[in-house]
């Protein structure tokens, strides 16, 4: 398990017809790479995330308890392969495009658990809760039905409070440490998406 890319974005417009009440809202979903496996530059995480990454609605992201956006590279591969089937773009996202400031590999929802302990490089950080996907997401890809895929798919990623603070980089080893194991990142989205069913609620 390793850390592929650290990203951060910064608040800018988000425009797209994806919510009948914005036609544009302030967004930094849009993140780029700062550390990768060719460029493994040393990043700085505080407590509150990586350092130059912006939120702007700290309600659904940031902030002490979702510092950092965790995302498993092996979905990407399900998302260049939707976007383009339902966009008619061929499509190759690059890590951060879906709006996570780590992408992992070899780590997957339904092995994290929330209260699991991640050990990446020297820091130290806890499993939090899944991501729950808004309009915002559907702007950022050009797909009105990308929120709803993601719960359908799992595909969700998790949040990260960090514990341990420090420097890290890309490349840096993953060591996951087993807490209380009462509900995995799958379960919690499994119940979202039952609730989002029942009540029939897609943004």
């Amino acid at each position: 398990m390793r850390l592929l890319s650290i990203s951060t974005g910064k608040v800018l417009p988000l425009f797209g017809n994806h919510h009948p009440d914005y036609k544009s809202v302030a967004s930094a979903i849009h993140k780029k790479s700062v550390s990768n496996l060719q460029n493994p530059s040393p990043v700085e995480i505080t407590t509150l995330g990586v350092r130059g990454d912006e939120q702007a609605d700290l309600s659904v992201h940031g902030g002490i308890e979702k510092a950092i956006y965790v995302y498993p590279a092996e979905h990407y591969a399900f998302w260049n392969e939707l976007l383009t089937r339902e966009t008619k773009k061929s499509t190759t996202l690059a890590h951060g495009a879906i709006g996570e400031n780590f992408t992992v590999e070899g780590l997957l929802e339904t092995e994290v658990f929330v209260g699991d302990k991640l050990l990446i490089g020297d820091l130290e950080f806890i499993v939090v809760k899944l991501r729950e996907p808004c309009f915002k997401f559907n702007a950022a890809v050009g797909y009105k039905g990308a929120s709803k895929a993601m719960l359908q798919s799992g595909f969700s990623g998790w949040y990260l409070r960090a514990i341990k603070t420090g420097v890290l980089t890309a490349g840096a080893q993953i060591t996951l440490v087993p807490g209380a194991r009462d509900i995995s990142i799958a379960q919690q989205n499994q119940k979202l998406l039952n609730n989002r069913n029942q009540k029939d609620l897609w943004e």
